[in-house]
């Protein structure tokens, strides 16, 4: 399947606001080294040094967590859908420009589409089937001696992401309304398997009974961090566009679009400084289970990558579709593992490791698939 054919999802016009290396990777053409600097000379302070910023964000959080010691309980002290106040207002703010991109107009017509049910169906059994199953078999195979820290990676590798997959795919130039589309798919199978694909990895298979699992909490996650940026951004979108006029709209988009690199420094800080100490201080914990995830986020993203350019979807369809199926939604995991085995548990430090290995991970895969896109002229 090429490409071309999924023609509602790709960005022809020069105002593509997902792509932030300002290299048009459409068609197989690639730009000539002065056009690459000059794209770079373009971009603002924040996305030239992205990756500068993301680092610096995780140095300072882990530096106030642990040597300002009210800073982790402070941020941790309001809750909201099992995460602290903070966290979750950095999600919101991260997901709002991008939703806000989605051109929800046209969906209709993009539904009709059979390509599109055929990439649909791909990302649900590799996120659904292949990489929750992984996760399972890591879990056991690098932590055997250790239920509680298998019990909290085995609930980041079915919660799968539907917020900073968003982020990923627009900084490696994929297709941001087709990664909306998978995110909206996801978020519904996840209100639906989360509780059941839980409760058979961990309470079923392993016979380990110590917490109840439900569907709840995993449904108001979704609902939350998903429902209020969404309808936000259509009642935006359309509000705007019929007031304003289009024009208008797309200079709208440009003066929001920092949000939501904003979002997620914010987010990352927040992350860093309210569990810096509690990682710290288990550093061997950490490092154990840090080896199995840098595993699984590196091996499904290039395995995905791998067989999505075989099948010939095309560098932004397979790059999107690598990223949802690399990424995990870790304020769910964080959220059930705090809320069903408490804040101190093993199973909440491995949830809490998750996101701390796949920032820098997924971040070193954003650059590593725009340079692999470059040298094959993809």
């Amino acid at each position: 399947m090429r490409e071309a054919e999924m023609g509602a999802f790709v960005h022809s016009s020069s105002n593509d606001e997902a792509s932030h290396d300002g290299i048009d990777l459409e068609g197989g053409t690639e730009k000539s080294a002065a056009q690459h600097s000059s794209a770079f000379k373009q971009l603002g302070i924040l996305d030239r040094f992205l990756a500068v910023w993301i680092f610096l964000a995780m140095a300072v959080g882990i530096i106030l967590g642990n040597f300002v010691p009210n800073t982790g309980p402070a941020l941790q002290r309001g809750k909201f859908v099992g995460v602290s106040v903070p966290i979750a207002v950095g999600l919101l703010v991260m997901m709002y420009p991008i939703l806000c991109k989605v051109r929800y107009e046209s969906l209709h017509r993009t539904f009709r589409k059979k390509e599109l049910w055929i990439q649909i169906a791909f990302s649900v059994v590799v996120n659904w089937i292949i990489a929750p199953l992984f996760m399972l078999g890591l879990a056991w195979a690098f932590l055997p001696d250790e239920e509680g820290l298998r019990e909290g990676l085995i609930l980041v590798g079915i919660a799968r992401c539907i917020a900073m997959v968003l982020i990923w795919t627009g900084l490696a130039g994929g297709d941001s309304e087709y990664c909306a589309i998978l995110v909206a798919i996801n978020s519904i199978l996840q209100m639906v398997l989360f509780a059941p694909l839980a409760i058979l990895f961990i309470h079923v298979w392993a016979d380990e009974d110590d917490g109840v699992i439900g569907y709840s909490l995993a449904a108001k996650s979704v609902g939350v961090f998903l429902g209020i940026p969404l309808g936000a951004a259509i009642l935006t979108r359309f509000g705007l566009r019929s007031i304003f006029g289009g024009k208008a709209y797309e200079k709208f988009l440009l003066w929001i679009s920092p949000l939501s690199l904003i979002g997620l420094l914010f987010t990352i800080l927040v992350l860093f400084a309210s569990q810096g100490r509690h990682v710290v201080h288990q550093i061997v914990s950490v490092v154990r289970v840090a080896a199995p995830l840098v595993v699984y986020f590196a091996t499904i993203f290039l395995l995905t990558l791998f067989v999505t350019r075989r099948l010939g979807f095309g560098y932004k369809l397979a790059c999107t579709q690598s990223f949802t199926a690399a990424s995990n939604n870790f304020e769910l995991a964080i959220a059930v593992a705090i809320a069903t085995f408490g804040v101190d548990s093993d199973q909440a430090l491995a949830a809490t490791v998750g996101p701390l290995v796949e920032v820098p991970v997924l971040l070193g895969l954003v650059y590593a698939v725009k340079w692999f896109g470059r040298r094959k002229n993809w």
